[in-house]
């Protein structure tokens, strides 16, 4: 298994990926800003992969999607935008799954307590349908409290 845990630079990514071809299984640590454009550097990590992994266009999509709202919510709800604080952004494949794990530094929060985005009183609503894309596009979701602190979401796309 290849193991990256330290922060990877975009320049140092197109080196390490030619490296995967020849290993089965895959890890990719990005350890990101609290701040909006880790987002897109997240995707674009994550666009990379799924295509060095051979997924098709709907699980690209799905993962994007994923991926995207995952890393916004860490970065707005989970760090405020605090910039002492970083996402980590952990990137995993095998032949059989694409997984995804998204880590911040934040208090939490308790999944029962975000509201129904398909409630009649939240239709109109700008935001809160994150969690229900994920939930859409990903073949597995979770939420968990790290132990050093911090919330961590794990989305799984099976193959």
């Amino acid at each position: 298994m290849l193991n990256r845990d330290s922060s990877v630079c975009f320049k140092e990514l197109e080196a390490w990926q030619r490296s995967l071809e020849t290993v089965d299984e895959k890890t990719l640590q990005l350890n990101l800003p609290s701040r909006v454009e880790a987002v897109a550097e997240a995707a674009e990590t994550a666009a990379q992969l799924v295509t060095q992994a051979g997924l098709g266009d709907d699980a690209a999509f799905g993962i994007d999607m994923a991926v995207r709202e995952a890393v916004t919510n860490a970065v707005l709800h989970g760090n405020r935008e605090d910039a002492t604080k970083q996402v980590e952004v952990k990137f995993y494949y095998s032949p059989a799954v694409f997984e995804i794990t998204v880590r911040d530094q934040g208090a939490g929060f308790d999944l029962l307590d975000v509201p129904d985005p398909t409630e009649a009183e939240n239709l109109l609503k700008t935001s809160g349908r994150g969690i229900l894309f994920m939930r859409t596009f990903m073949d597995e979701v979770e939420w968990t409290r790290h132990p050093s602190g911090g919330t961590v979401v794990r989305l799984v796309k099976r193959r």
